[in-house]
């Protein structure tokens, strides 16, 4: 983002909705994608929702780490920080366990996204943007798709019956999606009331300190909050904002 954007296309601030579901590719990219906006909205009333689509088992530099444990860590990290995220309005939080770099937008997982949106019945949905240009993680670019493809499996009824006859869960049909580090971005959200709580989440993921955020020590973890907090600066810049987050907004779902 700009100085120069056509801000006059952007749309600003949905109404809160009552609950949303981030589906992320691995723990903590619900925080660094759309942290903000989730915190503003659990202050405000939302049930927010968590889906991890992987283990996060790669998420090291370190050639011998034992991965089980370091995908096991990294779910209670992300548990902890759906709780910092929200609070008492902390939701779900859901792991479908695929292998980390090795994420498929394929019909069995695109089932189990699908049966997760039908679960929670969100009134909004947030992903990554999977046609963002030279991306170079599948797991960004197919968890992308897999947000987009559940929304779409979820809503039709003949899509997956068995998720009513065998375990009576309806149809849904979320209200928008948001898709953040989005391609073309449409939409614009006021975040300058959730900063800290959206750096609190993050922190949450102790096991990335290192290779994600570069953060070995106080002096480095000082500056990976002053990192955030200048990108939702210059986010909200262009209108008049403290502090924002961008997304690509769809509605018509």
């Amino acid at each position: 983002m700009t100085s120069d954007v056509d801000v006059d296309r952007f749309t600003r601030d949905l109404t809160t909705p009552t609950s949303a579901l981030a589906i992320g590719a691995h723990p903590d990219d619900v925080e660094f994608g759309c942290g903000g906006v989730l915190a503003k909205w659990a202050a405000d009333g939302c049930i927010v929702h968590h889906l991890v689509c992987t283990d996060g088992s790669k998420g090291t530099w370190d050639a011998d780490a034992d991965t089980a444990a370091l995908a096991a860590r990294r779910q209670d990290e992300q548990r902890d920080a759906a709780r910092r995220l929200a609070g008492d309005r902390a939701g779900e939080v859901h792991f479908l366990g695929q292998v980390d770099g090795e994420l498929r937008s394929d019909l069995d997982v695109r089932e189990q996204v699908a049966f997760v949106i039908r679960s929670v019945a969100p009134q909004v949905v947030l992903g990554h943007d999977p046609w963002k240009r030279y991306r170079l993680h599948p797991d960004h670019r197919n968890a992308g798709l897999l947000a987009v493809e559940g929304i779409v499996a979820a809503r039709d009824p003949h899509f997956y019956p068995e998720h009513l006859t065998e375990h009576g869960v309806r149809h849904h049909r979320p209200e928008a999606l948001l898709l953040w580090e989005a391609d073309e971005p449409d939409h614009v959200e006021d975040v300058t009331t959730a900063v800290d709580t959206k750096l609190d989440a993050l922190e949450a993921h102790v096991s990335q300190f290192e290779s994600t955020m570069k953060a070995v020590d106080d002096t480095e973890l000082d500056a990976f909050r002053q990192r955030i907090r200048q990108r939702l600066a210059e986010l909200g810049g262009p209108f008049d904002l403290a502090a924002a987050e961008i997304f690509k907004l769809i509605t018509s779902l």
